[in-house]
């Protein structure tokens, strides 16, 4: 085991132990289709529960972009299911399917969604990031 110096920087220590990984044109780890955005809002899902009944559910979104989001909800849903999401400010509804779900700490889950077809017009941006546009809407 390597001795921290004294003056409490790691020196040496930090650069063999540390690695920074930068998303690059030529190296495109964690890079996404378009730019995450923090957005509240509630939005209403519909999906069928575990008992293949039709459920309709108020979820929170946490973040989204011009392909998806994740958002928390309570209804327990599996890898791959598909949901109609709408947008109750505007009536908009969209199709997606649930892509990874997570436990959270309040027994919640924190589903991370596609939509079927990139829609940036679906969340009330007002200034939508620039990679939105090219999102083919």
């Amino acid at each position: 085991m390597k001795n921290v110096p004294r003056d409490g920087s790691l020196g040496d220590l930090a650069k063999e132990r540390c690695t920074t990984i930068v998303a690059t044109p030529s190296n495109p780890i964690n890079r996404r289709r378009s730019e995450r955005v923090m957005l509240r809002m509630k939005i209403l899902v519909n999906a069928e529960n575990i008992e293949r009944k039709r459920q309709q559910e108020e979820a929170m979104t946490q973040v989204v972009n011009a392909h998806g989001g994740l958002m928390k909800m309570q209804m327990e849903l599996h890898v791959g299911q598909p949901m109609l999401l709408v947008n109750p400010q505007n009536k908009v509804e969209q199709s997606c399917r649930a892509v990874r779900i997570d436990d959270t700490a309040d027994g919640a889950f924190a589903v991370a969604f596609e939509f079927d077809k990139p829609n940036p017009k679906f969340w009330p941006v007002v200034f939508p990031p620039e990679d939105w546009n090219a999102a083919g809407t």
